[in-house]
């Protein structure tokens, strides 16, 4: 017979495994010298998703992409490829919360976020598929249909 954990608290509305340490000095090191423009020449500028977007500023529907390392589950990947998928964003208080996916939904991760500022997302990534894979992540809110981030290795990016 198997006995249930009952003491385990999560955090985040997606009811995964948490992203350990969100606000630790690993991120707080990134974020001090991360710098996303937000101008129209960032390399998110260009439109590449359409998803209408609901009445609330972040939250809802998302269209992600990230690059900066290879996935070695994905015949021929490379770091400079662009893995394209889908993003669901929720608010919980102060956090910040975007999970996302990339394979065809096979592969799936998950940021836990706050807010600096009214244009600023400051956090950490973790990979549910493989929890030892976490990185900070900053993230800067250019508009209703765009999140600029970035991580220590690329862009993990957001578009509606």
């Amino acid at each position: 017979m198997q006995q249930a954990i009952t003491h385990l608290v999560i955090r985040n509305p997606f009811g995964t495994i948490d992203v350990p340490a969100p606000d630790d000095s690993e991120v707080m090191d990134y974020a001090a010298t991360a710098t996303l423009p937000g101008d129209v020449a960032d390399g998110n500028a260009a439109a590449w998703a359409v998803i209408a977007a609901p009445s609330d500023p972040l939250e809802g529907i998302w269209a992600s992409r990230w690059n900066g390392g290879a996935d070695p589950t994905i015949a021929g990947d490379t770091p400079d490829k662009w893995k394209q998928g889908r993003a669901d964003i929720r608010i919980a208080g102060d956090r910040v919360y975007l999970r996302f996916d990339w394979d065809n939904g096979h592969r799936h991760g998950l940021i836990d976020a706050t807010r600096e500022g009214a244009d600023r997302l400051v956090g950490k990534y973790i990979n549910l598929t493989t929890p030892a894979i976490t990185r900070p992540w900053v993230g800067r809110v250019v508009g209703a249909d765009r999140i600029d981030g970035c991580f220590p290795n690329g862009r993990l990016d957001f578009r509606r």
